[in-house]
């Protein structure tokens, strides 16, 4: 049995892989859904102080509190800024493959801002105009989406890599169905990397929505 940590992206709790983390456990794996500080059932918490170390630290906690070990960390959009530090700080041993989905891969000192598009920079700052640190979600989304903290989109990443040498496996999961796609030169990038499998999936980004049992396929891969 495999333990799934489904880490969502900009302006989601986990119940954005409800869905999803029902066809793992009906696969027989343990499906774990964290939502980030500030959004979702959390978003009374939201502040200027929230930040991607938070949303990190959320992910280590969830580890360490159900006792996770041998995990793979899923993260969609904004998550794989999560996922990345979250497998770079856990203990030897608790991540061993890294699923990204149509999301940023950072480097050590790189932000969602720093890897995204202008279109969602200024996104970003409009967002967040009335009060300087939630941004408010983009029009036409699912109403469950809340405000997202800024600050968890500018604060660059540290990596010091050790957790990272520990991941046996890492696939990028690309969405091609959608325009304005800031994910293109990550797919790009990756898809001649040995270290990685690079899969592409002719969805929209809200891959829950438009393929989830596609995805559901991918995260099984030897598992």
């Amino acid at each position: 049995m495999t333990t799934f940590v489904l880490v969502p992206g900009g302006w989601r709790g986990g119940w954005y892989f409800s869905g999803l983390a029902d066809c793992l456990r009906t696969a027989g794996h343990r499906a774990l859904t964290v939502t980030p500080t500030g959004v979702g059932d959390r978003a009374h918490l939201i502040s200027a102080h929230v930040n991607l170390d938070t949303h990190i630290d959320d992910v280590l906690a969830v580890l360490a509190g159900e006792e996770v070990g041998d995990a793979v960390l899923v993260g969609h959009s904004y998550g794989g800024m999560v996922i990345t530090g979250a497998a770079d700080r856990a203990p030897s041993g608790v991540v061993r493959r890294l699923v990204y989905c149509d999301a940023y891969v950072p480097e050590d000192g790189q932000s969602c801002w720093d890897l995204t598009t202008d279109a969602y920079r200024g996104l970003f700052l409009d967002g967040a105009a009335a009060n300087g640190y939630a941004v408010r979600p983009p029009s036409g989304r699912d109403p469950r989406v809340s405000a997202h903290p800024l600050a968890s989109f500018l604060q660059r990443i540290r990596l010091d890599g050790a957790g990272l040498r520990d991941v046996k496996t890492r696939d990028y999961v690309y969405l091609s169905g959608w325009d304005g796609t800031p994910f293109t030169a990550v797919r790009d990038r990756l898809a001649d990397d040995p270290a990685w499998r690079v899969h592409t999936l002719d969805s929209g980004h809200d891959v829950c929505r438009d393929a989830m049992q596609e995805f559901t396929e991918i995260l099984l891969l030897g598992e």
